[in-house]
């Protein structure tokens, strides 16, 4: 029987319905076709080479320790395309020693897995070998498939693990995700693609060290940057780039800017991630929310998009400029920029241009007031240069036994047994401003409605004063 091994992975496993033997099951490592894509050529042999996902793979981190200890059941791996989940799967098997097994969520039938979850049993009550059956678009699988499928699992005839593109707490069967551990796979980050780029370009064995290519610092920026933590996208890229550039009279591929462009079909714009275009672009950003300018702000917007930039940043600024430039004025901007900022965690690029979109030119659009931001600057600058004021003894904890001896709470008076749910009794001595309410938008109300509280304050602090005044003659 020929296991379902993916042919453009170039693994390949053989095991007999009849027989089993040590050195038919052992996981095996085939490597690709001289002519294979780059990207296939250059797939890592063992977590030491597998590139990103530090976050569960980083030394002491969850998964790397089950795997390293052989010590996990079934696993889903969900992210983007291109960001090794095929292939963490299969390094996976080559650190456990299980035999390896790939079906499709599409294509393979109830007939398939009923076949593989035999062999699998066959092979462990001959040896002792477990069997890893990974199941690409896990998400496709129907209740069909999953119900042969679990019984194995619980038996632990087998091991299971999945990938797919879509979130599995809504597209995969439920039973499924609670007998599995999920993992999230992150897009590879720039600096990861372009060591994958160097690696590639030493690597005279699987990758173009024998090509005498040399990559500028833009070029791989560039190719790093449109692939969007795409590592098979990049590498292809890569390859098309230097094959198709002809040596120079050095004998040297210079792949430059231009020609990296052009293997992408995708021209860069003058943004550097840490530079001052970055900063410059970003500023810009800012300030056209701020001058409720939203033309303004989605051109910079998708500058900052085409060019790369996190959408996590991006992100981050909305939700600053909601609070430091919108701010009471309509406070429903800070739950707009908050729900953009989850949302494009899980949905990502491509489409995630749309929620920034969306939360960007609520933002500009929205009625502006700077005043919490300045209300709670102006209160640092006095803790920090001022006298600290002590609590007033009618506002300090009266919850304790004791607490009425040393006279606290006593006087406070409790806002809700007043008439509208407000008394006039200050909570800071001095009668110091530090929140100034404009009149735009709903904070025109809160303004309304404060300076009928002021007035109330400031009648009773002369009512007192005069009564102290009274009581001193």
């Amino acid at each position: 029987m020929r296991l379902h091994c993916p042919r453009f992975l170039g693994y390949e496993a053989g095991v007999s319905d009849d027989l089993f033997s040590p050195a038919d099951t052992a996981p095996a490592q085939v490597e690709a076709a001289p002519d294979a894509p780059l990207a296939s050529r250059m797939r890592p042999r063992s977590l030491a080479e597998y590139a990103g996902q530090g976050h569960i793979l980083g030394e002491g981190k969850l998964l790397r320790r089950a795997v390293e200890a052989d010590r996990f059941s079934s696993l889903i791996l969900y992210g983007p395309p291109g960001v090794g989940k095929t292939t963490l799967a299969h390094i996976i098997s080559l650190e456990t020693k299980a035999r390896f097994v790939t079906l499709s969520g599409v294509e393979s039938s109830v007939a398939d897995i009923r076949k593989e979850a035999e062999a699998a049993a066959r092979l462990r009550k001959l040896n002792g070998q477990g069997t890893i059956l990974f199941v690409d678009e896990i998400h496709r699988f129907n209740k069909a498939q999953q119900d042969v499928l679990l019984p194995h699992l619980e038996r632990g005839t087998l091991r299971f693990i999945g990938a797919t593109t879509h979130n599995p707490f809504f597209y995969v069967n439920s039973p499924l995700v609670s007998r599995s551990q999920v993992f999230t796979l992150e897009p590879l980050d720039v600096e990861a693609l372009e060591s994958l780029m160097a690696r590639a370009l030493a690597d005279a064995e699987r990758g173009l060290g024998g090509r005498g290519a040399v990559l500028t610092p833009e070029a791989a920026r560039h190719l790093a940057t449109v692939a969007d933590g795409d590592a098979r996208k990049c590498l292809n890229a890569l390859e098309l780039a230097v094959l198709s550039t002809p040596p120079g009279a050095d004998g040297r591929v210079l792949i430059d800017l231009a020609a990296a462009e052009e293997s992408v079909q995708q021209k860069t714009v003058v943004y550097d991630g840490d530079g001052d275009a970055h900063y410059d672009t970003a500023s810009a950003f800012i300030k056209s929310m701020r001058a409720s300018d939203p033309d303004a702000a989605v051109y910079w917007l998708a500058k900052m998009l085409h060019a790369g930039e996190d959408i996590r940043f991006i992100a981050r600024r909305i939700v600053i400029a909601a609070s430091e430039d919108v701010g009471l004025a309509d406070s429903n901007a800070l739950r707009v920029a908050m729900a953009a900022q989850q949302a494009v965690k899980v949905i990502g690029m491509p489409e995630a241009r749309i929620i920034l979109s969306h939360a960007v030119i609520y933002i500009a659009t929205a009625p502006k007031s700077n005043r919490a931001y300045a209300a709670i600057n102006a209160a640092l600058e006095d803790v920090k240069n001022a006298r600290t004021l002590p609590v007033p003894k009618h506002l300090r904890d009266s919850h304790y036994k004791g607490a009425k001896q040393f006279g606290h709470g006593e006087g406070y008076l409790y806002p809700h047994d007043f008439e509208g749910g407000f008394v006039p009794q200050r909570c800071l001595e001095g009668g110091r401003v530090y929140y100034e309410p404009t009149t735009n938008g709903l904070e025109g109300r809160i303004k309304e409605r404060l300076d009928h509280y002021r007035r109330q304050w400031e009648a009773a602090a002369n009512s007192e004063a005069a009564a102290n005044a009274g009581g001193e003659a």
